[in-house]
């Protein structure tokens, strides 16, 4: 019944008026969706909560806006610096600007008056060597990251009528005027948006580029290197309006990250996608003389497997919503939309447009029968050439794997054994700013304060606790803590006065690991004070950076915790479902996580040995496990499909050969497409896209080039009619026919 369907829709869809039908039918979609929709970039929200649930951090951070007014808003530390010493006419100057602001002041900011105070105060306030000054400014708590680099534009413009320099963009050098860098959290914030809109128009074009090259090198053909490109454009101004619907009316939320991410995924899956089924009608092609049924066969033959492999994708990518970090859990939607959509497409409009286009995709070599090939030669008057099949490489490959599949199969598991042994060796960090370029202001001014000042005072650790009775001296306890450099005097809450915060500058840099690793001790040591002071030790929160990344590093293993075992479920499931083997399924997936973990230990290698790169994003292995394994089982798929298909026409040794040979070079060329398009992400100045896109294209490039190869055909041999089990019908075709060819060749 699904099959008999699934031809008449594939007829349809390349059928003489359905693949006008269909071709009308999605631009109609686009142009509807478009006019009344907005587009996704319009609906980004770089401000999304940093966790789904609430956490301790996240509990503090809500106390704090609701109970300390001065604690409301988005702070920014302008870091004045001069590498001669500030003088006197240099803070006067600094001065002046604060008068200014204060007399005409820009719209949702707080700046605090220093030109009320007198010059030697403010002197004070200077560093020991009289090189830097702090100047925070406090952006209104509801402003956008975007409103936020606005009214910081109007700042520097007032700055640059001051001084005789523009200090934002003085150099760090330059010891005759005054230098001046945003940092702290609005600097921060303001920095990482900047950095991935800068990146976005770049990423696509690159994206694009690397597609349309390797398409033009593989199948020298350029009306076939744009079917692919038009297939994503297409589905992504479907997307677009989609997702911007959907993010106006809050369903969802995603930022640049996101977008970033999706679109490189977007066309490296989509034109994976596309080749399937292409590869399939060009091979057709010299089999077929009538367009349309070399296109009805090809959508035939490889629609079962480009749907299973979207819908493995796209299963796989959903369950981040359980994730309950923000970041992770925002690529859920837009990803499997993405997905989605494009699986659509392949299904739908590429098969249209091959068929509208016929043999004049491929031009100039146009794939023909052996009888038009004749004819043509006749008509022009050249020497008729008869078609050899040449041995290439996939051949080869597929008798090594069947002949001599223990030797294959050994030799790989070492291989990507030795590179998985060093995944234990990779080191994690959740330092955002270790991620920015070193010329970035924001990190260029937290490299100024953590010389000049204490460098916990940049982002102080908050203790809140909720009177019960009396605390007794809970700052002295906190002053006698070895990693505590300094503590504020308690502060009441505005609306309940049993809050009291404490703000503790830590002797470290607030953002390392040593850090994080401070903020449970922290809290054990609060509440056990607290507990002995007559209070009730569960009203203790802390909050501050220090104490986000450390949440967030316990999240990111929860979530791991759960979205691992989720996605081999659904995985497992969808393979048994489409293979009917329990066998084939526990080693496809069994090589699929091998391929995860030497893409970690290898990718580690490259970065840390090759590059100096002293620890990755924590939150980059679950990144990069969902997208390797869904990924990467799209190729066993493909390959195992045509396996199973051809072992009812054939000795399983003999479809094995022919499988891999026949799926090889496709294959290949999409799996080097697709670790291309995230190679792309590390052109980029950001170092969390340049980690992920690395150890991305390693995964994808091992399942390409050793996994599917040889890997899987060589277990698949190796298991003989065991490969099928339980499936009865499949393993006594597998009987007939290997006893058949025993008594051929008998």
């Amino acid at each position: 019944m699904i099959r008999s369907c699934a031809k008449r829709y594939g007829a349809f869809v390349s059928g003489r008026k359905g693949r006008w039908i269909t071709l009308f039918i999605w631009i109609v979609l686009i142009l509807v969706l478009n006019g009344l929709l907005p587009q996704a970039n319009s609906q980004k929200n770089e401000r999304a909560d940093i966790f789904v649930q609430e956490t301790d951090s996240s509990k503090a951070n809500e106390i704090i806006n609701r109970e300390f007014s001065t604690n409301k808003g988005t702070p920014a530390l302008l870091t004045w610096y001069k590498a001669s010493r500030l003088s006197d006419d240099d803070l006067a100057s600094i001065q002046v600007l604060t008068k200014k602001l204060t007399d005409q002041p820009i719209k949702g900011t707080i700046v605090p008056p220093f030109h009320d105070i007198p010059l030697p105060v403010l002197k004070n306030q200077v560093s020991k060597d009289g090189t830097t000054l702090v100047l925070p400014i406090v952006f209104d708590k509801n402003l956008e990251t975007q409103e936020i680099s606005t009214r910081l534009g109007e700042l520097k413009k007032t700055a640059k009528s001051i001084f005789p320099k523009d200090p934002f963009t003085a150099s760090l050098k330059d010891e005759k005027n005054v230098v001046v860098r945003v940092t702290g959290p609005a600097g921060v914030s303001v920095d990482a948006t900047e950095l991935f809109s800068r990146g976005d128009l770049s990423l696509l074009i690159g994206t694009v580029t690397i597609v349309l090259l390797f398409l033009l090198i593989i199948y020298r053909s350029p009306i076939l290197a744009l079917i692919p490109l038009v297939g994503v454009g297409m589905a992504y101004m479907l997307i677009s309006p989609i997702l911007g619907w959907l993010g106006r009316e809050g369903i969802i939320e995603f930022d640049a990250q996101a977008i970033s991410i999706m679109t490189v995924l977007l066309f490296g899956a989509g034109t994976d996608y596309c080749l399937f089924i292409i590869a399939q009608f060009r091979k057709n092609l010299r089999e077929e003389e009538d367009k349309f049924t070399a296109i009805r066969r090809a959508f035939s033959l490889s629609s079962g497997a480009i749907f299973m492999s979207g819908l493995t994708v796209v299963v796989s990518l959903l369950v981040l919503l359980v994730a309950n970090y923000g970041s992770v859990h925002r690529f859920a939607i837009p990803f499997s939309l993405a997905i989605l959509i494009m699986m659509a497409a392949s299904l739908s409009l590429i098969p249209a447009l091959l068929s509208i286009l016929g043999r004049s995709s491929f031009y100039p070599f146009v794939p023909r029968t052996d009888e038009m090939a004749v004819k043509l030669a006749v008509k022009k008057g050249k020497e008729v050439k008869t078609r050899k099949n040449k041995a290439n490489l996939g051949v080869y490959v597929g008798k090594l794997v069947s002949f001599k599949p223990w030797r294959v199969m050994l030799t790989t598991l070492v291989i990507l054994g030795i590179f998985a042994l060093f995944s234990t060796k990779i080191e994690t960090t959740y330092d955002t700013l270790s991620s920015f370029p070193q010329d970035m202001p924001s990190r260029e001014g937290f490299d100024i304060l953590s010389k000049k000042f204490n460098p916990g005072e940049l982002a102080p650790v908050s203790v809140i606790v909720k009177r019960n009775g009396s605390e007794g001296n809970l700052k002295e306890k906190l002053e006698n803590l070895p990693f505590v450099a300094e503590v504020t005097d308690a502060v009441k809450g505005e609306k309940d006065s049993t809050f009291i915060k404490y703000e503790i500058g830590l002797k470290m840099n607030p953002y390392s690991n040593e850090a994080m690793a401070h903020i449970p001790e922290l809290k054990k040591e609060v509440q056990s004070y607290i507990k002995q002071s007559g209070g009730d030790e569960r009203n203790v929160w802390i909050g501050g950076m220090t104490a986000e990344q450390y949440d967030t590093s316990q999240t990111t293993k929860v979530d791991s915790s759960l979205v691992i075992p989720l996605v081999i479920g659904l995985i497992a499931i969808l393979l048994l479902l489409y293979l009917r083997s329990i066998t084939a399924t526990v080693y496809l997936i069994g090589t699929v996580l091998l391929s995860y973990f030497s893409a970690l230990g290898l990718g580690w290698i490259i970065l840390h040995y090759g590059f100096g790169v002293e620890a990755i994003q924590g939150f980059i292995p679950l990144y990069a496990f969902v997208f390797i394994v869904a990924l990467g089982e799209d190729y066993n798929i493909f390959m195992i499909s045509s396996i199973w298909r051809k072992s009812k026409e054939m000795p399983l040794k003999r479809a094995i050969k022919e499988g891999v040979s026949e799926t090889g070079g496709v294959i290949t060329s999409a799996g080097i497409i697709l670790a291309a398009t995230f190679t792309v992400l590390t052109t980029l100045p950001i170092q969390i896209l340049v980690h992920f896109g690395t150890i991305t294209a390693i995964g994808i490039l091992l399942d390409t080039f050793i996994v599917r190869p040889f890997l899987v055909p060589a277990l698949t041999s190796i298991f003989g009619q065991g490969a099928f089990w339980p499936s009865k019908k499949r393993m006594e075709a597998v009987r007939v026919f290997n006893d058949k060819e025993v008594t051929r060749n008998g």
